[in-house]
């Protein structure tokens, strides 16, 4: 009997799992201290948006609750995790919002679950205990999640970790929007007319000075009003009526761009004032006044590059703010942001490096002409107005490379159409003078 009782006990130590015991896991019937409901939801659905607020007040009311929130259309590893969540619940229909607490799961708000109905489940959890409806899915116990079908594969940078390639749109819409902001002939017509008045001088240390000054400050203050939108916009981005108000605004700023190209500097227009002119050539030559001193004419740029930056906001503020509004409510991280915002500057300020550095080799500088300005002027306008257009009808086409580039592709299309809308009409007014309201010569 000792034989077999030492058996006994050796078969048993043998069986044991080791590692001590297993962590106890909250159970119905047991209270339980935290609890934790999972909500999936996608940029441009306003029950998911509505479902928001509604979830800060469950996690005031109730400190026991845990809300993980996951946004699906512009991170593959979240269209992962809600794949995986549907497989475990066997269920059929993938839609968002989702919530999942327990074993109970919701599909949709306001429509099929309302709030009292998530608060009683939640009490419900923390009275009798619950078990996770995430385990085997956030915790790495149960089989890898398995992405949909169509979920692009995910790219792995040096130092920005995984971007999923739906990501990839996010660079092509920064640099599309950045390429035709940065043709703004406000912008364009400043630079040519500093450098016009610098090649005066005769001196390339001195056009270099100034027009490396003024193309840097002038980045910067642009960066940093970019940065402060992207603020803003990081935390009111959610709610609907935002992403409205910033489609109206850019549908606003597109149609005056628009009508600049046909009625150009007629009514309301997005250019410098003529009033604010006799002021910029002012201070243009007070900066060629202070060449013979370096420290002096490096001063004196930054001064004039931060005041006509200011001057020009109304000429450009547009772009900046259908950019920072399609990123914030892709919840980039912050340096997914400064990366995105670097490249934007980058393309941005391309053209004037461009002029510029004709200026410097050349000694000659290219004016602006009004044709040029008007033409510039309508494929912003379309660009502008086309975005504005998605983001009201469906955000969520900006989030692959595809469809941005049809968006892309039909604003310039469009900008095509009426360039050449106005050149038939220009030549019918020409060729008949008693049409267009003209006497004939």
């Amino acid at each position: 009997m000792r034989y077999l009782l030492a058996v006994l006990i050796s078969v048993a130590v043998l069986l044991a799992p080791a590692g001590g015991p297993a962590p106890a896991r909250a159970v119905p019937g047991d209270p339980a201290e935290t609890v934790t409901l999972y909500f999936f939801w996608a940029e441009g659905c306003p029950h998911c948006a509505a479902a928001k607020p509604l979830l800060a007040e469950l996690a005031e009311r109730h400190p026991g609750l845990s809300v993980r929130s996951f946004e699906v259309t512009g991170s593959a590893e979240n269209q992962r995790r809600l794949a995986a969540m549907v497989e475990k619940f066997g269920l059929e229909r993938t839609a968002v919002p989702m919530f999942f607490l327990g074993d109970d799961h919701w599909v949709g708000y306001l429509e099929n679950v309302t709030a009292g109905q998530l608060e009683t489940a939640v009490a419900r959890c923390l009275a009798r205990g619950c078990p996770d409806a995430g385990a085997g899915v956030f915790d790495g116990s149960g089989p890898p999640a398995r992405a949909p079908a169509g979920t692009p594969d995910v790219l792995r940078l040096p130092f920005f970790g995984e971007i999923d390639a739906e990501g990839r749109s996010l660079a092509l819409i920064t640099v599309a929007i950045a390429a035709v902001d940065g043709v703004n002939p406000c912008s364009l017509w400043v630079l040519s007319i500093l450098l016009a008045l610098t090649l005066r001088t005769g001196s390339r240390r001195t056009i270099a000075v100034i027009g490396l000054v003024f193309i840097f400050v002038t980045a910067l203050m642009y960066a940093l009003f970019i940065a402060g939108l992207f603020s803003i916009f990081a935390v009111v981005s959610f709610a609907p009526w935002v992403r409205a108000v910033v489609a109206v605004i850019a549908i606003l700023f597109a149609a005056v761009n628009i009508k600049d190209f046909f009625w150009f500097k007629s009514g309301v227009s997005l250019s410098i004032p003529e009033s604010s002119k006799p002021g910029i050539y002012q201070r243009m030559r007070g900066v060629l006044g202070a060449a013979d001193s370096l420290p002096g004419l490096v001063a004196a740029t930054a001064v004039l590059a931060a005041g006509v930056s200011f001057v020009e906001l109304a000429c450009t503020a547009g772009f900046p703010i259908l950019w920072t509004n399609i990123v914030a409510a892709r919840d980039v991280s912050p340096a997914m942001f400064v990366l995105l915002l670097g490249l934007y500057m980058l393309v941005y300020q391309l053209d004037e490096l461009v002029i510029f550095g004709a200026a410097v080799t050349t000694m000659r500088v290219t004016k602006l002409q009004e044709k040029q300005g008007r033409f510039l002027k309508l494929l912003s306008g379309m660009l502008m107005l086309s975005l504005a257009v998605v983001m009201l009808v469906n955000p969520a086409l900006m989030n692959s490379v595809g469809t941005s580039l049809l968006v892309f592709a039909a604003a310039g299309a469009a900008t095509a159409l009426a360039v050449l809308v106005d050149r038939r009409v220009r030549s019918a007014r020409r060729a008949d003078p008693e049409a267009a309201g003209r006497p004939r010569s």
